[in-house]
């Protein structure tokens, strides 16, 4: 593991441990209710978590949208936005708990990796109908007769929120064991489904399902983190996309919504092409030309 890859790790494990650093929530099986819990962290980091101190942004955004008396939290998407538009998915790559769950997953050398899942480009949308309909929509006018809406990604969907709030509290509450039922065991599926994936596939969570990264994504083109392209130094070799975890072209694509700015492609690159940091959209071309390769030629792998 290079420099680069333990630096990541390190900070992964250090953001992990400062949004979910209630330690006595763990140990009594109780949820932090304090006032840090009035704020936003960056990453997916379910509010029901023992020892989360912070919201995570799309369950507050559901909470929101599914309230009876509130439709819209300024808050919540000014904080999308902000953060989005500074970092765009350096957060998913850096700073999200479920997102270094992942990476320990594919690293275990087990079965034969795949670069990306059968129809994957079809698949990349799903995040975007997850975000639309389980995130929004159904909150907002699926109600019940009080006009109170669920938070249905949180409820039916999200991995991080049964790994780290349902098993935990389940496994120390005799209450809450008698009282689980389809609902929990669905969660579970979708969770195995998931763990059994990261070993094969690099993130599939991050790339298929998370509306989180599906938000931050959208922010990538204007984002003031970003990748650059020295268009003298760029000779399409294709060592960027060997690299990456995602399959992503950065000479073609730097600033690609699926991209979660690990830093992968910047130092694989053998001519010192790409290059990371915040920086003004202005002169930070997002897209290098790319001269056209020999018919019958590909990128070197």
């Amino acid at each position: 593991m290079g420099k680069g890859n333990k630096l990541r790790l390190l900070v992964q494990a250090a953001a992990a441990a400062l949004s979910n650093g209630y330690l006595a929530g763990f140990a009594a099986g109780k949820i932090y209710t304090g006032p840090l819990k009035n704020l936003c962290v960056p990453g997916l980091n379910c509010y029901s978590c023992p020892g989360a101190l912070g919201s995570c942004p799309i369950g507050s955004l559901q909470a929101v949208l599914g309230s009876r008396g509130y439709q819209f939290s300024f808050y919540v998407v000014g904080f999308l936005m902000m953060v989005g538009a500074v970092l765009g998915r350096f957060v998913c790559g850096w700073l999200c708990p479920f997102g270094l769950v992942q990476d320990l997953l594919h690293k275990i050398p087990l079965g034969r990796k795949l670069r990306k899942l059968p129809g994957d480009r079809v698949l990349k949308w799903l995040r975007y109908l997850v975000l639309a309909l389980f995130v929004v929509l159904l909150p907002m006018y699926a109600v019940d007769f009080l006009g109170q809406g669920q938070p249905w990604f949180c409820k039916y969907i999200c991995p991080a929120g049964t790994l780290t709030a349902g098993l935990p509290l389940v496994a120390v509450s005799p209450a809450l064991q008698a009282a689980v039922g389809w609902l929990f065991a669905w969660k579970n599926l979708v969770l195995l489904v998931l763990v059994v994936l990261s070993v094969a596939v690099y993130r599939p969570f991050c790339r298929y399902l998370c509306p989180l990264g599906a938000v931050y994504g959208l922010f990538h083109p204007i984002a003031f983190y970003r990748i650059r392209v020295d268009r003298e130094k760029c000779t399409s070799c294709g060592a960027c996309r060997k690299a990456c975890g995602l399959d992503i072209p950065a000479w073609q694509t730097p600033n690609s919504p699926d991209c979660i700015r690990c830093g992968d492609c910047a130092r694989a690159c053998p001519h010192g092409a790409l290059s990371m940091g915040l920086s003004p959209r202005k002169g930070c071309p997002g897209r290098a030309p790319v001269e056209p390769l020999p018919e019958g030629q590909k990128p070197e792998d």
